[in-house]
């Protein structure tokens, strides 16, 4: 309903002025007749929208509720069109209000819906918009919703609880790295001066430390600028096809995360084309946006190779086999698949397992680093306060 600016004046004369909603003009003159108030003038305003940006990047878990949402209301009976409407005047985040918003506009404008989210890759991923062609195309859309809206949630249950074991060693390492700099740029200089007034000799442990001090106090920037560089050296290094191949293999050897790398991968892999399987996507098709989304270039060049001799008229499993990264059981009950044409059935099976597995790692690894962390800080740190203290041992042994 339009609001209106509108001015007027009462029977007695006195000019009045306000803003009010109405269907039309005439209405407003009937509304404000109520209230003893002569229309003379209306001027229609609308409210601005706020503007979005088309390229900023939306949450996942807005694209998962958005999902879930659109997926009901078809369900529902609901037109896909009158479903994006109501969406959009109930979502809070702008920039994702204008873009629903948008992709109305564009099917009532005789787009399809896969072809209006193509304009938001950053948002809709290959894995989305050819669920959503096959959706359209089999009249299941509000069933592959439903699917991707799964997909989506256990991907990013998935991400979380990797990214949680590998946050905490790291994070218990940088603090430890910030304290000890600490220690030799603040803390040390104050012994070093009173030991110097002592005039004493010094043990070897703490000339070592003093000589770490004295060297980070005077070189400090270049040890930073060198940290930085090397930093953006690895990370212009891993944006090439050869470095992120050679990063991504080093990774797939590390001891234990290792194993949590390549696990985590099989069920990221196995769920995605799994769905795109059971939603009615082309192997040779699934098999490519697969190795997109495996997060590891090794996994990735594996299941390209796979799907070259699908392609040939042979046998996913046997070149998974032959990759020699995917665990035993994987290729097994991926050749069990195969043979009974219930490949996606199996392949959810995989996903399940391993997502379990992924999470109890991630458990045990936590458990089984605390006190290796605890080992850590008590060797660097205990061992350089304990170097500061041996000559004040020492003192006092003398004076005794």
């Amino acid at each position: 309903m339009p609001q209106y600016q509108w001015e007027g004046k009462t029977v007695s004369g006195e000019p009045q002025k306000g803003n009010t909603k109405a269907g039309s003009v005439d209405q407003l003159r009937a509304i404000l007749r109520k209230d003893g108030i002569i229309l003379i003038g209306a001027t229609e305003t609308r409210e601005k929208e706020k503007k979005f940006n088309p390229k900023k990047k939306i949450k996942r878990l807005e694209i998962l509720l958005f999902t879930r949402q659109l997926s009901t209301m078809i369900t529902s009976g609901l037109p896909l069109v009158q479903s994006l409407d109501i969406l959009g005047n109930q979502i809070e985040d702008a920039n994702f209000k204008g873009m629903v918003k948008d992709i109305k506009e564009r099917i009532e404008g005789g787009s399809r819906f896969a072809d209006a989210l193509r304009e938001y890759p950053q948002c809709f991923d290959e894995l989305y918009i050819n669920l959503v062609v096959a959706g359209e195309e089999g009249g299941l859309l509000d069933n592959v919703l439903q699917r991707l809206a799964v997909y989506i949630e256990k991907s990013e249950k998935l991400k979380k609880k990797v990214k949680s074991a590998m946050i905490y060693p790291i994070a218990i390492i940088v603090v430890a790295l910030i304290v000890v700099v600490v220690l030799l740029l603040f803390v040390i200089p104050v012994f070093e001066k009173m030991f110097t007034e002592m005039g004493a000799e010094l043990p070897a442990p703490t000339q070592m430390v003093i000589k770490m001090s004295q060297f980070m106090q005077s070189y400090w920037y270049i040890m930073l600028a060198a940290i930085v560089g090397v930093v953006f050296a690895l990370k212009y290094y891993y944006k090439t096809d050869v470095g992120r191949r050679n990063i991504d293999r080093f990774l797939l050897k590390l001891p234990l995360f290792g194993v949590l790398t390549i696990k985590a991968s099989v069920a990221r892999v196995t769920r995605t084309l799994a769905t795109l399987l059971m939603s009615g996507v082309a192997i040779l098709e699934s098999m490519l946006i697969v190795a997109k989304v495996a997060g590891n270039k090794i996994v990735e060049d594996a299941l390209m190779v796979a799907r070259s001799r699908i392609s040939e008229g042979r046998t996913m499993a046997e070149p998974l086999e032959q990759a020699g990264i995917f665990p035993p059981m994987v290729v097994q009950m991926v050749q069990v698949g195969e043979s009974t044409g219930a490949l996606d059935s199996m392949l959810n099976k995989i996903a399940d397992f391993y997502e379990e597995d992924v999470d109890n790692m991630v458990s045990n690894l936590t458990a089984m680093m605390e006190p290796m962390i605890m080992v850590f800080l008590g060797v660097i740190l205990g061992g350089l306060i304990i170097a500061m203290y041996l000559p004040i041992f020492k003192l006092g042994q003398a004076v005794g």
